[in-house]
């Protein structure tokens, strides 16, 4: 279903609390350094063993958002896949809106998240609103959604009279360690007792702002190199607002490390080497029309004329072959 404005909150829902999901990203495309040869079947185990645990323990899930790594999933097969799955949840997950998820600003009939929510497997919620209230061991607690892109309310007080607890759930560059351009550091929202944002994709430490405490649990898988020693768990939230990790089963070595793990220069040679190549790297990229070196490979080929007029050492050009794959990889993205 799409829980739009239009539709009007359920009565309480029983339950034994919440499991949270973050941002399961799933996509026929393999990222860049992953190394699988089955892929997204470790997401799917993932998502099914969120399954598991939230029809044995009677959780009502929540994804962060960005189900799909793309808007517009072509895999027609990989959604049939989705759609049993999550029929599977005993308790229909709700599903906020990530910026993965959308092609435009906001979520559209051409998305396939929207599919999923047409065919009521997910409750999707494309709109920043109250959402529902949830009955956890005799305890209210209400719970409102924000999608990507639009903006965190200030005061929720009223939207949920009866409940004990109040969590929104929101999908933000929100300024969990300093403040930085485009983040939105913590602040109080007025009714509200929790914050649970998705969008960044490590765990973070939570901020009190106020009354309002502010957590980020981060994903479920590991898409990029970055997130090598994030811990991939869904969480549960009990009626007092408490999020407790619940280990979901990974693979440790997933990664191609080419180029990120170099042994310490013994000279300054292949320091300077280093040096000349970020800075090549740098003048490349503003001397290029971007428009048409979308895969890099403008820059691919001026970097290799200057290795090979430079003589540069190969553990030197593995690292910046390394840094442009990753800058291609995000624009990409």
């Amino acid at each position: 279903m799409i829980l739009d404005q239009a539709c009007a909150m359920p009565e309480p829902l029983a339950c034994d609390g919440l499991l949270v999901i973050g941002d399961p990203h799933v996509g026929s495309r393999r990222p860049g350094r992953r190394t699988d040869a089955d892929w997204p079947a470790p997401i799917l185990a993932k998502l099914e063993r969120c399954v598991a645990l939230a029809n044995a323990k009677n959780l009502a899930p929540v994804i962060l958002g960005d189900v799909f790594e793309r808007a517009v999933e072509p895999d027609e097969s990989l959604k049939a896949r989705l759609i049993r799955l999550f029929r599977a949840f005993r308790i229909r997950p709700l599903a906020n809106v990530g910026n993965h998820d959308i092609a435009h600003t906001r979520l559209s009939d051409g998305d396939s998240l929207a599919v999923l929510g047409l065919c009521d497997v997910l409750d999707v919620v494309p709109v920043s609103r109250p959402v529902r209230a949830f009955d956890v061991g005799g305890r209210r607690l209400g719970v409102g959604l924000t999608p990507y892109g639009q903006a965190i309310p200030t005061d929720v007080r009223g939207l949920f009279p009866d409940a004990e607890t109040v969590v929104w759930f929101t999908h933000h560059d929100i300024a969990f360690e300093g403040t930085y351009p485009g983040a939105v550091p913590p602040f109080p929202i007025l009714g509200c007792d929790l914050v649970v944002n998705g969008h960044i994709h490590k765990t973070k430490r939570p901020i009190q702002a106020g009354g309002t405490l502010w957590t980020n649990p981060g994903n479920i898988a590991r898409q990029s190199v970055d997130l090598l020693d994030h811990a991939p768990r869904a969480w549960v939230l009990d009626a007092d607002g408490r999020l407790d990790p619940e280990d979901l089963p990974f693979a440790a070595d997933v990664f191609d490390l080419t180029g990120r793990l170099v042994e310490p220069a013994a000279n300054q040679a292949v320091a300077a080497a280093l040096e000349s190549a970020f800075v090549s790297l740098l003048q490349a990229e503003t001397a290029t029309d971007v428009a048409r070196s979308q895969d890099g490979a403008l820059l691919t080929e001026e970097l290799a004329a200057k290795f090979a007029r430079d003589d540069t050492p190969e553990a030197v050009r593995a690292v910046v072959r390394s840094l442009l794959a990753e800058a291609v990889e995000r624009r990409a993205g």
